[in-house]
């Protein structure tokens, strides 16, 4: 930073300022943790020596803390992908289970816009398409933070959801399901090529609450990409040209990903799993009755919080996801 000419590239500049940034909390993070470690073995021997019960709790208290630590920066650690650093754009749909699906949709897009708020990231509702009865057939959000790719990526697939329908005069349970899919934000550095004879651009009038200027409006926009069936729509701006400028982030977006499952078999199966959003290809289970668990079929993390889980607490989730990608194939 003191060399000559530094300052001249200003986005070079900011770069590496961001890489310094990250490297210092990772510094502090580590440190703090090394802190931890010290205070609970002074606190662990002073309860040796005075028999305290209480502080042994407390030693046993700081060691589950000190273990999500070090869980959390291990998979920090392995978040070293050539896109795991970018913004993401996250898409919900809903599927089999009619308006239990629909309902299911709605419960997601709050869990993931609570787990980014917990992570720091800026959230941004593209487009919602609500349900007939309740909840939504589909949503998109722009999250923006630092990895919100690399956190959110694990996330791609069904997901399946166990309860008492309350939407069922005679309580019984029911099974709904909805698809996830995240795509990295496309930056100025990667170039994606769309040919405009390529797409099919309509407009129309948004639905729901949008405010009277965007129901009289045609001001929503649904671009289709004719050679890869990718369908995107935007319509939470007021303006046509916005919705537009951000449609076609988000087909970048969709468009780079498509090319990166081409790109990595590893990735194949999971693009695969999204075709059909019912039986047998949900990647996790939140069942809520008869027992209450989440269990990810992937990696056979589970959790019994079922609450929390709701509420946007996916780290043991984000954190099992990448240490069984880093596993090697057997």
């Amino acid at each position: 930073m003191a060399k000559e000419g530094f300052w001249d590239d200003s986005e070079a500049a900011t770069e590496v300022m961001k890489e310094r940034s990250l490297l210092e909390q990772g510094i502090e993070g580590l440190a703090a943790l090394n802190q931890q470690a010290e205070d609970a073995e002074v606190l662990l021997e002073l309860s040796q020596e005075e028999q305290d019960k209480s502080a042994a709790k407390e030693v046993q208290a700081g060691l589950d803390e000190l273990e999500k630590g070090v869980a959390r920066l291990e998979a920090q650690r392995l978040l070293g992908g050539p896109d795991d650093h970018r913004d993401a754009i996250l898409a919900i749909n809903a599927g089999a289970g009619g308006t239990d699906a629909q309902d299911w949709a709605d419960m997601l897009l709050r869990l993931y816009t609570r787990y980014a708020e917990r992570q720091g990231f800026e959230v941004r509702l593209l487009d919602l398409q609500e349900g007939e009865e309740a909840g939504i057939k589909s949503a998109t959000l722009e999250l923006n933070g630092h990895q919100a790719y690399g956190q959110l990526k694990g996330e791609a697939g069904i997901h399946r959801l166990v309860r008492i329908s309350p939407f069922d005069a005679s309580h019984r349970r029911h099974t709904a399901f909805a698809s996830v899919s995240v795509s990295p934000q496309v930056d100025e550095d990667i170039e994606i090529e769309i040919n405009d004879n390529d797409l099919r651009i309509d407009t129309y009038r948004a639905s729901g609450a949008g405010g009277q200027h965007v129901n009289k409006t045609s001001s929503a926009v649904r671009i289709t990409h004719l050679p890869t069936g990718v369908v995107v729509q935007c319509q939470n701006e007021k303006s046509q040209h916005r919705n537009r400028d951000l449609a076609m982030k988000v087909l970048k977006a969709r468009l780079y990903e498509l090319e990166l499952e081409k790109l990595q078999a590893e990735k194949q199966e999971a693009y695969e799993n999204q075709r059909d959003i019912a039986w047998g290809s949900q990647i996790r289970s939140y069942v809520l009755a008869p027992y209450r668990l989440v269990k990810d079929h992937r990696t056979g993390v589970d959790v019994g919080n079922v609450d929390a889980v709701l509420d946007g607490d996916l780290e043991e989730f984000v954190q099992g996801y990448l240490l069984w990608r880093s596993q090697p194939a057997s």
